[in-house]
């Protein structure tokens, strides 16, 4: 294959907004945290809704679950059950043939994901790790006041299993009473049941990234792949800017694309995690009355989101010889840059994809 891997790197950062939403909830249902309780949205949060965009154009996408009937039981039942990796890997590229490892590689390296994100591809015969070209950090929230919310959810169905946790429970109080089970009534449900739903009152989660498209270049070498290229990284860039909005289930209904920010760079720079150059407040907040900025001076609506670009613009500034160009999406109808005196930056509108004079 012919090498056209695009010769440059991108730094940046992808913001997401959570207005009574669950970006991306632990097994206990409620936002994710660290231990000493700062929230923050892991990688794979990010990934997934950039990966069901992809797969809803129906793009090969590998690494996404999908269902399948299985095998009628004894009792005969069908199941619906997720597909394995070997299974998923038939459906996309229509073989089973797993002894080519070179046939393999080309196949996965034409899926979008494993072409972005990189792939562990462990099965009998064929045990294949690639390090993705894109690599996005842990997205932080960085708006101090935010709480979960815990709402109790009435579902219009009763427990099919309540008489037969009732009896559990009867049992139990029986033995303990010094009773006889005859004695204990065992009543079926008489309501339906209750859920519980977790929201955040209100979270904005900073996500770093990186793309480095040389980390292709052993498999150009060996001729499974052109590498990442500019094609590649356009259609990273666009489902990254909007993908999270698209991806309304119920829980992330109200989670939505807010800020990015792409810089691409010469391919030997090398800059930090940019997403910690960057600070969010609201208007009222005590922080922002240091801040010497025309744009914000006669704002007093506590609803304005403020993102202080004051730190990344002087890192990016004082390496502008490396940058080739930067731009900047935010959403301007709820969100006000602090700071942005970069010369050579854009400016656009997140939701129209218009630039923002």
């Amino acid at each position: 294959m012919k090498n056209k891997t695009m010769n440059k790197r991108v730094y940046g950062i992808l913001g997401i907004s959570s207005i009574m939403g669950n970006w991306n909830a632990d097994f206990s249902g409620y936002p994710k945290s660290t231990s000493d309780g700062n929230v923050f949205g892991s990688d794979k949060a990010l990934k997934y809704p950039m990966k069901k965009m992809w797969d809803n154009e129906e793009q090969n996408v590998l690494y996404i679950k999908s269902l399948a009937f299985g095998e009628k039981g004894k009792d005969g039942s069908i199941s619906l059950t997720p597909r394995t990796l070997k299974e998923r890997y038939e459906l996309l590229f229509g073989e089973d043939n797993l002894k080519d490892v070179k046939k393999v590689l080309t196949n996965l390296m034409t899926a979008v994901d494993v072409k972005n994100f990189g792939a562990t591809f462990a099965e009998a015969g064929c045990n294949i790790a690639i390090t993705g070209a894109v690599q996005i950090g842990q997205g932080f929230n960085k708006y101090i006041d935010t709480n979960a919310e815990e709402q109790d959810i009435l579902s219009p169905f009763k427990d099919a299993k309540a008489k037969e946790k009732n009896e559990v429970k009867a049992k139990a109080k029986a033995k303990a009473n010094n009773l006889s089970e005859d004695d204990i009534e065992v009543k079926d449900a008489q309501n339906s049941t209750l859920g519980t739903k977790i929201t955040s009152n209100e979270a904005h989660y900073f996500y770093p990234f990186v793309i480095n498209p040389l980390v292709y270049k052993e498999l150009v070498d060996l001729g499974v792949t052109e590498g990442y290229t500019e094609e590649d990284y356009q259609n990273f860039k666009r489902t990254a800017l909007v993908s999270a909005t698209a991806f309304a289930t119920n829980s992330k209904v109200g989670c939505e694309n807010e800020f990015a920010v792409f810089v691409e760079t010469q391919s030997d720079t090398y800059l930090p995690n940019l997403s910690e150059y960057v600070t969010f407040s609201k208007d009222e907040d005590e922080e922002n009355k240091d801040i010497e900025d025309k744009d914000l001076k006669d704002i007093k609506d506590k609803n304005i989101n403020v993102i202080d670009l004051k730190n990344l613009v002087d890192i990016l500034n004082d390496m502008s010889q490396q940058i080739k160009s930067v731009e900047i999406y935010y959403n301007p109808y709820t969100t006000k840059l602090a700071n942005k005196d970069m010369k050579f930056a854009k400016y656009f509108n997140i939701i129209t994809s218009k630039e923002v004079q």
